[in-house]
């Protein structure tokens, strides 16, 4: 009976620390906010890596979500975060021109036609860009 109860408690804890990693960006992917704001929140909350994976050219810093973190965009599943603002220190600065003074978005699974038709659905005004098969950035450039 103790076994039982160890053991149920144990798949409790494990569904609560699931979903304390879970979340939905939906709202902050209807680009009403600074790239800041949006990184630095997905930090506080421990849902992404704070260093980025990659910085490309243009200074958009690639992060991962955080191990065990499940990030959903418009139903889709993330499985990268991207974003700068210039002159912030939470950002690294690429090579080349900055693409914005500050851009964000997410990185999902899922077909150009099918995360577009999620994203107008939702009313979010963010630009939807083919990145490979199956592959769709949700991207918000507020300036």
């Amino acid at each position: 009976m103790k076994r039982l109860v160890i053991a149920i408690l144990a798949i409790f804890g494990a569904v609560l620390s699931g979903r304390a990693l879970a979340a939905s960006l939906d709202q902050a992917l209807h680009c009403d906010r600074p790239a800041h704001q949006f990184i630095g929140e997905l930090e506080d909350q421990h849902l992404i890596d704070p260093r980025p994976t990659r910085v490309e050219d243009n200074s958009i810093n690639a992060f991962d979500p955080a191990h065990g973190a499940e990030l959903t965009a418009f139903g889709f599943h993330v499985f990268a975060i991207v974003g700068f603002q210039k002159n912030d220190a939470l950002f690294q600065k690429g090579k080349g021109k900055p693409i914005a003074d500050s851009a964000y978005g997410a990185v999902v699974l899922g077909s150009t036609d099918s995360v577009t038709a999620a994203v107008r659905a939702a009313g979010s005004q963010a630009i939807v860009h083919h990145v490979a098969p199956f592959v769709t950035a949700i991207f918000c450039q507020p300036d």
